[in-house]
């Protein structure tokens, strides 16, 4: 599992409150989770996207318990699918990677944040455009 890099910084960053004994790395795609605006770690298919963390929690800083998330930027991500075509609209795929959008059903479950800015040709990873404008 590796976490997304930063390629141009972001605009939007919005604080998600996030379990306070739990660590959180730089990089890390969130999902919204429980009551609102809380978040954790992605870790499937599906999950309705928090943005990405901008800043590192460690697990023993119990007194905090919100993160910075980027909502825009462009990041590198790892993906999951075997191709990607650049300019393709991409989701959460599980496990802090990036996958094809397919149908409606990413767009219902909240799950679609992503454009591709280049085409997947062998390495697992890939710039994408957070809100794929």
């Amino acid at each position: 599992m590796a976490v997304a890099t930063n390629v141009e910084p972001p605009r939007i960053i919005v604080r998600r409150i996030v379990d306070s004994g739990t660590a959180i790395p730089k990089g890390t795609t969130m999902k919204f989770t429980g009551a609102a605006n809380t978040a954790a770690a992605s870790t499937a298919d599906g999950d309705a996207f928090a943005g990405i963390t901008v800043e590192e929690k460690v697990a023993t800083e119990t007194d905090i318990i919100t993160v910075g998330c980027a909502m825009d930027g462009v990041w590198l991500m790892d993906t999951t699918a075997a191709a990607i075509a650049i300019g393709v609209m991409c989701s959460i795929g599980g496990n802090q990677q990036i996958a094809i959008t397919v149908g409606t059903a990413d767009l219902v479950d909240g799950s679609q944040f992503c454009r591709a800015e280049m085409a997947r040709d062998g390495n697992n990873r890939i710039r994408v455009r957070l809100g794929g404008v």
